[in-house]
């Protein structure tokens, strides 16, 4: 890992051991430079997943802009959320979501307030538009919409890594024999190509050879997908438990 993530924190746990959890312990005990770092970079993680959540709760853009930012000024930093939280309960996500819900229960007294937010600290919302956000199902509730926003947010950020690993390591066209065949026809709603059809356009000797690198790209994907879970959760057994969420969260948002 780069940056202040590389760190003694963890002692001999290994890549397993460096989960949100232990990045937040590490906040609450490293030193300021790089504890500021690791806030800045978690609560990057969630802007999507909490603006998506008050958008739910009928409020336009320019209100979800504001009450988002006032979210993580007042209730992440100022009430030292972060330091307060409590592995114990489970996911941080969770955890956040809770204080989330709270928040909200007196938004009315916050839909006109514009605060100010923490100058060099946080992320601007202000170029933010409602296109930039995953596009929850319609009858998805607040808490549905946090959840998905979330998942498709990595889901977004797995993909890119895939397939910057597969052109570094010189598999350019197993990336895009998995993008014509598997994801475009996901993210489109089209009709796959035969493999016949791939190979003429990749020019693969064998539709065999071309779901061989089908495969490959799958592994890659799974795997990183795998090390993106295990950072979320304490757990070992907590792994299939959060990659069958995920699975539950995209499959009801394509039953729309």
């Amino acid at each position: 890992m780069k940056g202040p993530y590389n760190t003694t924190m963890g002692g001999s746990y290994g890549a397993f051991q460096t989960t949100e959890w232990t990045v937040i312990d590490y906040i609450r005990s490293g030193d300021h430079s790089s504890s500021t770092v690791l806030t800045n970079d978690l609560l990057k993680k969630y802007w999507k997943p909490v603006y998506c959540y008050v958008r739910r709760k009928s409020f336009d853009n320019e209100q979800a802009k504001d009450l988002t930012q006032s979210f993580f000024q007042e209730i992440v930093l100022k009430r030292a959320l972060i330091e307060h939280a409590d592995k114990s309960r489970g996911r941080f996500r969770t955890f956040l979501l809770t204080a989330l819900q709270q928040y909200m229960a007196e938004a009315h007294r916050k839909q006109s307030s514009r605060k100010a937010k923490p100058k060099g600290f946080l992320l601007s919302l202000d170029e933010l538009r409602p296109t930039q956000m995953p596009e929850a199902p319609a009858e998805y509730s607040p808490e549905d919409s946090f959840h998905y926003a979330w998942a498709a947010q990595l889901l977004d950020q797995l993909l890119e890594e895939v397939e910057t690993k597969c052109r570094t390591d010189g598999k350019a066209t197993h990336w895009q024999v998995f993008h014509d065949k598997v994801l475009r026809p996901i993210m489109e709603g089209t009709d796959a190509p035969s493999m016949e059809e791939i190979c003429r356009r990749y020019d693969i000797e064998s539709p065999d050879k071309a779901s061989n690198m089908i495969v490959t790209v799958n592994r890659r994907f799974r795997a990183t997908l795998t090390r993106h879970i295990r950072r979320s959760v304490m757990l070992d057994c907590e792994v299939d438990e959060e990659f069958q969420e995920l699975i539950e969260i995209f499959a009801k948002g394509s039953a729309r």
